[in-house]
Formats: C-alpha cells, sequence, structure tokens
C-alpha cells in the first residue's frame, strides 16, 4: 500500500495532532451538548461544573495519550516508514488506549462507574467523536502536495558549521552525498564534471533538516545520497547493498536494508 508523506511524521504535524484533536473532542462535549455523552461524563447527575471539569480531564488524558504516542516515532522519523494501513492502525491505537485511561479516570471519580462498563462508554464516545479531526487530517495528507517546485533560492543548499558560520552554497543537483568522520561530515559534490570533497565541522544530527529541505535522503547510519544520482542498487558479493552512482570515479555509497526501500522509491 501507498506510504503516507514524511510531513505526517513531522514536528508541526505532532503539534497539529497534540493541540487541534483535543481541542475538537473538547469543543464537541461542551458546545454539542449530546445528552448521553453528557449523561455519561458528568456521572448521571446532570451537573454542568461536573461535566466540564471530567471533560477537561479527559481533553488533558488525549493530549497525553498523543504525546506518548507521537513524540517517539517524530524523533525516529527519519528512520521509519509508514503505510496508509499502518497509520490507520496507529490512530486507531491512540483513540483505544485514550479510552483504556479515560474509562480508569471515569471509574476512580464515579463511583457507580465500574471500569469495564466505563470503557464501554467511553469506547462509544470516542468513536462518535474522535473520527472526525482523524479524517479531516488524512484528507489533509492525502490532496496535499509535498512535490510543489521550490523557489530558485531554495535549489541552493547553504552548509554552515557547527557554530553557524556559512562555510559552502552549492545546487542541490550538484550534491552526490555526504559521509560522516568522526566530528565532521565529507560533502562530496560536483564542480563542472568534476567530483570534489568539502570537509565541515558539522554533525550528520546538525545537517538533516537540512538534507530532508533539499531531498537528500539518508541511506546509512553515517551517509546521506542525493537520489538524483543514483545509478542502480545491487548486493555486493558479502549481500551488502551499495548504490552505484552516475558519475565515474565515486565509489559506491552503502544502503542499510531499513532505507532501501525508501530510496528504491525515489529511483
Amino acid at each position: 500500500m501507498a506510504k503516507i508523506p514524511s510531513s505526517v511524521l513531522s514536528v508541526s504535524a505532532l503539534l497539529v495532532h497534540v493541540i487541534t484533536i483535543p481541542l475538537f473532542f473538547l469543543g464537541f462535549v461542551l458546545v454539542y451538548e449530546s445528552s448521553w455523552i453528557n449523561d455519561f461524563i458528568s456521572g448521571g447527575t446532570g451537573d454542568f461544573d461536573r461535566l466540564v471539569f471530567n471533560t477537561l480531564m479527559l481533553t488533558c488524558i488525549l493530549v497525553g495519550v498523543l504525546l506518548a504516542s507521537r513524540i517517539p516515532v517524530t524523533a525516529k522519523r527519519k528512520e521509519m516508514s509508514f503505510s496508509w494501513w499502518l497509520y490507520i492502525c496507529w490512530s486507531l491505537a491512540e483513540i483505544t488506549v485514550f479510552c483504556a485511561f479515560a474509562a480508569l479516570y471515569m471509574a476512580l471519580a464515579v463511583p457507580s462507574y465500574s471500569y469495564f462498563p466505563a470503557l464501554g462508554e467511553c469506547l462509544h464516545v470516542a468513536v462518535f467523536i474522535l473520527p472526525y479531526p482523524y479524517i479531516v487530517f488524512a484528507l489533509q495528507i492525502a490532496f496535499l502536495k509535498p512535490n510543489k517546485k521550490a523557489p530558485a533560492d531554495e535549489d541552493l543548499v547553504r552548509f554552515a558549521d557547527n557554530t553557524g558560520r556559512l562555510k559552502l552554497v552549492i545546487a542541490h543537483n550538484v550534491l552526490l552525498y555526504i559521509e560522516a568522520q568522526e566530528n565532521y561530515v565529507s560533502i562530496h559534490y560536483l564542480e563542472g564534471e568534476k567530483p570534489k570533497e568539502y570537509s565541515l565541522r558539522q554533525s550528520m544530527r546538525g545537517i538533516e533538516d537540512l538534507m530532508d529541505r533539499h531531498g537528500i535522503i539518508r541511506c546509512q547510519r553515517s551517509y546521506f545520497v542525493n537520489p538524483r544520482h543514483v545509478k542502480v542498487l545491487r548486493r555486493d558479493k558479502e549481500g551488502f547493498i551499495q548504490a552505484e552512482l552516475d558519475i565515474a570515479n565515486t565509489k559506491p555509497v552503502p544502503v542499510s536494508p531499513k532505507y532501501y526501500d525508501q530510496l528504491s522509491e525515489l529511483l
């Protein structure tokens, strides 16, 4: 199944989920005023103050579940690839975990509720409310055009060292690959038709976002490669995957198995 855009796992997407989904839940309960939802959340009392307080507590639980779910994935987004089915299962798991903790809160907050009946009601409420923001966000992703042509200035890759000083500016289409070397990164690029190398005092993590913006992808823990210059992916005699570039006199770039699918889809 098709993979979702990498933007789904970005920091901005994390903020969208953690802010908009809980706000939608809070607003829906308090504005829509569904009698059976209000009756359950208020503990059967119909008391508005208790309804508001319990709704706020459930909203905080939802924020906590989303943070616990999204932050680790966002932190590891460069190493992960999600299909739409996996994303759907992930979203359903978030809703289910929220219901489990929400039911625990309701069982503790309302003496007349026991856990499993409260869990059933929480699932009922969540299925009634939460799919809407998830579906809207998924549709936004599906119709988003991530490959818009960048402005001319964005064709230039601006490399700064670890103090922030600009050291090298090159066009993204002449960049071949980048290799980690202790406290430096070695930038391999073309000058005319001749391969050149530049050592920059910087870390792979320090240039990760820059590479992502220009379509230069990680292919191994110590390497980024420009897929525009990858001619073929092949296994050597030892079974290791290597990316052969379309430029003469350049060494093959190693590719880890976990990055193979992402890179092969771009060729």
